[in-house]
């Protein structure tokens, strides 16, 4: 069949299938501005479109998946670090309360929430048989949310967001498709030919994406009745200003309230209309009134990157800047009011063709516009790799920061599924990506015509299945693509091809391509000569590796995917020279800061740094490393710093090399060669050496923030002491300690929950030790936490108390642990304290233990950030009797394990409060390393 026989033929299926039923919703809602409540009667006649008869149906009451803690709503906020929804008043939150429902003969029917509380389940008087339909009158009133949660709801400044919000009759294909609200903007219903009369406060103005068919004012308020046909949800905004205008281009209508404040009004409508042809020249006509593109669709969905730095230091046009916003949002917002795929399921899709086209109109209207914009041309920025990037390049580039850090999820994965930066950023790249390989591979004319004949085929179209996607992009083709669903879709293989040999005649180039990771997909090959293309090529079918031969057309260097149109792993590999000189002998390039990887340039990086310890001082030196901002397997890092405290040279050094694994199971291996050298007294130098070896697993739900890591590690110590302290110094100044440590954490904001055991072996010792913690917080925001810590000598002939188990302020003879002043037994510097071993917070007499010590540590907080805390245990030294040992006080948690303060109350040394020099007592934690810091920021995201 050929391509035009197989439309007409869809055409006709489709007009049978369009031809059905389809539901009717009629909904009257009023807002009661003193309440935040919305009164909703709705009259909805269901259509069993199924060939099953239903004894009961689904409703999505996405609204109430803000009433509690409980909801998946709420995890998934906490997942992602966030407490807010958690920690909010009721007053804040929202719920739906049902107050009747009735068939057409006023019979009262039964429901109930589902397990998952934003799901009604409605039980029908009698089966509902298919192809037949069945009146509810339903009966309710919202409680709408705060928008500081996720937009939807009531705003302080009186407006409101209505999203998702009425009751909408879930999917049923042979079986229902049930999903929670996840703040995923994945409602998955069926189309409805759906009236929505809408009471609202006077003085607000109204937006949707609806049709207004009447409006009128009346004293202390407002009605409009809006209308959509074959639509899945009305969305409608209230502000108090009329922020919205409507563009009428020759193609479509567009409203919305993104503006920018020095692009003039009149440019704006220029470039609207400019962005209304191109959707229509690539998605055809819209098949609705009015296109909705609000500030807040893109707030969901924003151009993440320099996009987002303040307006003032943006480096973009502004006319750039704001036809980037608009086009951006209009797609996404297109698309979802038209191509109905199971967004939960099969979200790729839409996102393939939404980023696939935003590459399209960058290279159409803007091909030379830079990743950093006008910064490429500052002088200190232009000689980076970063400021010579095109704009386009971000979406290879973000989908690979995924792949390096081996986070990297098929395109396929369930939208719920997917950590943060992939569902917000990464999937959605590397899917644009893969319609722009394809459009190299078969044609960009072929892609671009099958994507307007597909939108238009299969526009509003409420079955609509990832198969007829795939069907017609393979008609389009006169090679196969199976490649592209089985292997660039459906897993997380990594394309990565090199050049592994070359031979060349005068007519001629014979070479061997090597298929690195066994994915088989094509892969380009261009001759350059000069930096100007002179061939160009194709090749398939590599399973691991295979010789070809070329013509030769003066030709001086071939390269792999040089138009980076392929999202390869490691483009480090991808050119030979054909002038004597190959690829591993690329020059060396040193380069003040991080950089984006140079495929033709060794990098090497160079930044000042600063260290701080009282023995030392500051500490500024010169950081020399490799680290691209793409992790590569091999990386080394030095760093000396210069102490001008001890007029001598400090610092560290580290070489490491990093091997990841598979999706879940042993996913990561680390084998590492690290060295540092210090102060630890006046005079008196301390070295480390430390080889070691980190294995890590992880759950197949990489969401999951549980990991588990063995650690091997054999760290020498060597340490110059000082004359005049020589004699308080009872140990030998060197020593070498192995160290095997198990550790399994899961970092869940609500129910965090770690423990290790740990082994160590010298000479003089062998010791275990274990630590378990937990951190409950409950639902009536209260926080709990516990941590158990005992150890035990195997065997002890040490004659000091320096390897010896400690309450409160261990020796850290592995220097493991970041003291400001870690010799110190007076002053603030003493006061600081890092929780481990014993982690008590009084410093009481004798506080080590040479035989065994167990110990328990608890805190529960009395408001916010202000805790009550605990500590009690036991202590044994070898011919002593055991010891308990206790102290309590208030902590001030303000940020856990970041920024704490300790007031000891009592304990065994008697009130605390009430002794001489109280302030001396008080202990904080502080962390002022950079790269932990940023953690707090980042991990929400991966």
């Amino acid at each position: 069949m050929n391509r035009i026989s197989h439309i007409i033929v869809v055409l006709g299926l489709l007009c049978i299938a369009k031809g059905t039923a389809q539901h009717i919703n009629q909904v009257t809602a009023t807002i009661d501005h003193e309440t935040k409540e919305v009164h909703i009667k709705q009259r909805i006649t269901y259509w069993n479109m199924s060939g099953h008869g239903l004894s009961s149906i689904y409703f999505n009451d996405w609204n109430h998946s803000y009433s509690s803690k409980r909801t998946a709503l709420a995890k998934r906020f906490a997942e992602e670090f966030n407490r807010g929804l958690y920690f909010a008043k009721d007053e804040e939150r929202g719920r739906t309360t049902i107050t009747s429902v009735v068939d057409h003969e006023y019979v009262g029917l039964h429901w109930e929430r589902t397990n998952q509380r934003d799901i009604v389940k409605i039980t029908l008087d009698k089966p509902l048989p298919p192809n037949e339909s069945a009146q509810l009158f339903i009966t309710y009133t919202l409680k709408l949310p705060h928008s500081k949660f996720t937009d939807y709801g009531f705003y302080d400044h009186g407006g409101y967001y209505l999203k998702d919000w009425y009751l909408t009759p879930a999917v049923f294909d042979g079986e229902w498709k049930l999903y929670s609200n996840k703040n995923l903007d994945d409602l998955h219903t069926d189309l409805a030919e759906t009236t929505v009369n809408l009471i609202y406060p006077s003085g607000l103005f109204v937006a949707s994406n609806f049709d207004s068919s009447g409006s009128a004012s009346f004293p202390g308020g407002q009605q409009i009745s809006l209308r959509g046909s074959q639509r899945k949800s009305c969305e409608i905004i209230l502000t108090p200003e009329n922020t919205f205008t409507k563009h009428v281009t020759p193609y479509l209508t567009i409203a919305t309230d993104i503006e920018s404040a020095k692009y003039n009004e009149i440019a704006q409508g220029i470039s609207i209309n400019m962005i209304a042809e191109f959707l229509h020249e690539n998605l055809g006509s819209y098949p609705h009134n009015t296109l909705l593109v609000s500030e807040i669709q893109y707030n969901d969905s924003p151009l993440y990157g320099l996009n987002q730095l303040p307006s003032f230091i943006r480096p973009y046009e502004e006319k750039f800047q704001f036809e980037m916003k608009v086009l951006k949002t209009a797609l996404n917002s297109y698309l979802r009011e038209t191509l109905f795929f199971d967004i939960r399921k099969d979200r790729w899709v839409n996102d393939a063709i939404a980023n696939y086209l935003m590459i399209k109109y960058v290279e159409k209207y803007y091909p030379d516009q830079k990743l950093i914009g006008k910064l490429a041309n500052m002088w200190g920025i232009r000689s980076f790799h970063l400021a010579d990037m095109g704009f386009n390049e971000q979406y290879a580039f973000f989908s690979m920061l995924a792949a390096r850090k081996n986070i990297d999820q098929a395109l396929n994965t369930p939208n719920d599924s997917l950590i943060k930066f992939n569902q917000k950023i990464a999937n959605r790249y590397k899917a644009g990506l893969g319609l722009a390989y394809l459009a190299e591979y078969v044609g960009e004319e072929r892609i671009d015509s099958t994507i307007l004949d597909f939108f238009n085929v299969h526009k509003l179209d409420s079955r609509i299945k990832v198969e007829d996607f795939k069907n017609v992009l393979e008609q389009c083709s006169d090679n196969e693509l199976d490649w592209f669903f089985d292997e660039y879709v459906s897993t997380r293989k990594k394309i990565d091809y090199k050049i592994k040999s070359i031979e060349k005649t005068d007519d001629s180039i014979t070479f061997t391509l090597k298929n690195k990771r066994g994915t088989k997909v094509p892969i380009s090959l261009f001759g350059l000569k000069k930096d100007s293309v002179v061939s160009k090529y194709w090749f398939t079918d590599i399973d691991s590796s295979k010789t070809f031969t070329i013509p030769r057309n003066g030709e001086d260097r071939l390269v792999l995917n040089y138009d980076q149109k392929i999202p390869e792993f490691n483009q480090r590999d991808n050119w030979k020279t054909l002038n004597g000189f190959f690829s591993s002998n690329k020059p060396l390039k040193f380069q003040f800061f991080k950089d984006t990887e140079d495929p033709y340039y060794n990098q090497v990086f160079y930044v000042p740094v600063a260290n701080f310890n009282i023995y030392d001082g500051v500490t500024p030196g010169l950081r020399i490393y490799n680290k691209t901002f793409l992790e590569r397997p091999f990386q080394f890092d030095i760093a000396p710093t210069y102490s001008f405290l001890e007029r001598t040279l400090v610092g560290k050094a580290s070489l490491r090399y990093r091997k990841y694994h598979g999706k879940s199971g042993l996913y990561v291996s680390n084998y590492q060669l690290q060295g540092s050298t210090s102060h630890f007294q006046v005079n008196s130098r301390f070295s480390t050496l430390t080889p070691s070896i980190l294995l890590g697993w992880r759950p197949d739900n990489l969401i999951s923030n549980r990991r588990q890591f063995l650690l091997f590690r054999h760290r020498s110590v060597f340490r110059n002491i000082d004359d005049a302290i020589a004699d308080d110094i009872d140990t030998d100044p060197d020593y070498n300690i192995f160290n095997v440590r198990f550790q399994d954490i899961d970092n869940d904001i609500i129910n965090y929950k770690s423990w290790w055991l740990d082994a160590q072996h010298s000479s003089n010792f062998t010791k275990l030790a274990f630590e378990l913690e937990y951190r409950w917080l409950y639902e009536n925001n209260r926080q709990f936490n516990i941590r158990f810590y005992a150890g035990k000598f195997l065997r002890n002939k040490t004659n000091s108390d320096f390897f010896s188990f400690a309450l409160d302020r261990p020796t850290d003879y592995l220097f493991d642990l970041n003291y400001l002043g870690r010799s110190e037994d007076s002053g603030i510097y003493s006061q600081q304290i890092i929780i481990a071993e014993g982690g008590f917070k009084s410093k009481l007499p004798d506080p080590f233990a040479n035989d065994w010590i167990a110990t328990t540590n608890a805190s529960i907080n009395l408001w916010r950030w202000i805790e009550l805390y605990g500590d009690m245990g036991f202590l044994k030294n070898k011919g002593e009797n055991t010891r308990f040992v206790y102290d309590s006080g208030i902590r001030l948690n303000f940020v856990t394990d970041y920024f704490e303060l300790y007031f000891p109350l009592h304990s065994n040394n008697g009130w605390e409060i009430g002794q001489p020099n109280y302030g001396e007592r008080i202990r904080f934690v502080v962390t002022i390393s950079p790269r932990t810091l940023t953690g707090l920021f980042t991990r929400k995201w991966f």
